[in-house]
C-alpha cells in the first residue's frame, strides 16, 4: 500500500520526532516499504544574512547534517527496513514535498507539536505540508 515512506525529521528536537519514527517504522515494516529520513537545513534567507557567516558555512551545516542523520537512523531504525538518507537545503515544508514528488512518495510522516497562536497565523510546516502534499500526510502528535 506505501512502498515508499518519506519520514521528515528535525535533528534540533530528537525526542519530540519519537512517535514519528515509531510510526513510519511500523508502517515500513507492514508494507515492506523503502523509508526515506529526510531533514532540513534552513537557508540564510536574504543575502544581506549570509554575509555574516564565513563562506563554507552552509556546506559545514549540511555536511554535518548528513552525519547527523546517518547517526540518527542508525540508532532508531532498525536493521532490515530499507533506508534512504536525504539532507534538504532550504524552507522545510518546501523540501518535504518537492522530495515526495521527485521520489513518488506513498505516505508522508511527520512530527507536529501542539500549536501556538503563531501557528495559526503563519501556520507550521505540517499544515503547509498536509495543504499542498499530492499523497497521503500522518501528522504524529508529540
Amino acid at each position: 500500500m506505501y512502498p515508499h515512506i518519506l519520514l521528515s525529521v528535525d535533528l534540533g528536537q530528537p525526542e519530540s520526532q519519537r512517535k514519528a519514527v515509531e510510526v513510519a517504522v511500523a508502517q515500513a515494516k507492514a508494507f515492506g516499504s523503502v523509508l526515506h529520513v529526510v531533514t532540513v537545513v534552513p537557508d540564510f534567507g536574504l543575502s544581506i544574512v549570509g554575509g555574516f557567516f564565513p563562506k563554507d558555512q552552509e556546506q559545514l551545516a549540511l555536511e554535518h547534517a548528513r552525519k547527523a542523520l546517518h547517526d540518527y537512523t542508525a540508532e532508531h531504525i532498525p536493521a532490515g527496513i530499507q533506508v534512504q538518507h536525504i539532507v534538504g537545503h532550504g524552507r522545510p515544508y518546501e523540501e518535504i514535498l518537492r522530495y515526495a514528488r521527485e521520489l513518488g512518495i506513498d505516505l508522508i510522516v511527520m512530527a507536529s507539536h501542539h500549536p501556538g497562536l503563531q501557528d495559526y497565523l503563519l501556520g507550521p510546516n505540517s499544515a503547509r505540508v498536509v495543504r499542498h502534499a499530492a499523497c497521503s500526510v500522518l501528522v504524529v502528535r508529540d
